[in-house]
């Protein structure tokens, strides 16, 4: 509870701060929900446009501009192909498809929604993030989840970058 409380005013203080033109907070944050009644998992992760920009320029040497005026829909493939080689999630030992449905931009955070479709039950979660993690050894990707009810946080850092929770 006391986690819960803790990262929700870290994430409320990101979003305070986040209209100055340059951040200090090297934090994304993933929202993984089970959906019981549709049987599948309902993603949101928020993470800051400029490092996202950064990290693709780093990764795929390739000026993007997710979030701009000029963005191009190649930025957005290659903003997907990103996401999608870092991270990642097991249910009951299985890797799963997450699959991408859209974005929207909120001030200088872009708001990604997924999907992983098909789980009638879950024993275990394994999350893998490593987003961000070459662009700065600061960086931590906070993961809140809710699970047949049960909210549970976790912390996920260059030095601990997956986590299993059993429901």
């Amino acid at each position: 509870m006391k986690k819960s409380i803790f990262y929700t005013l870290l994430f409320l203080s990101i979003i305070s701060l986040s209209s100055f033109a340059m951040h200090k907070f090297y934090v994304s944050i993933y929202q993984v929900n089970f959906n019981q009644k549709k049987q599948m998992l309902e993603i949101t992760s928020r993470i800051f446009i400029d490092d996202l920009n950064d990290v693709l320029k780093t990764k795929y040497n390739q000026k993007t501009h997710i979030g701009e005026p000029n963005e191009m829909p190649e930025d957005v493939v290659l903003m997907k192909k990103y996401i999608a080689d870092n991270f990642s999630i097991k249910i009951n030992g299985q890797q799963k498809s997450i699959n991408y449905l859209s974005k929207e931009i909120e001030g200088n955070i872009i708001i990604c929604y997924y999907n992983v479709k098909e789980i009638s039950k879950i024993k275990t979660l394994e999350i893998q993030n490593t987003t961000l993690f070459e662009l700065n050894s600061d960086q931590q990707n906070i993961i809140q989840t809710t699970i047949y009810g049960k909210k549970q946080s976790l912390l996920l850092t260059p030095d601990n970058v997956k986590a299993m929770l059993k429901p």
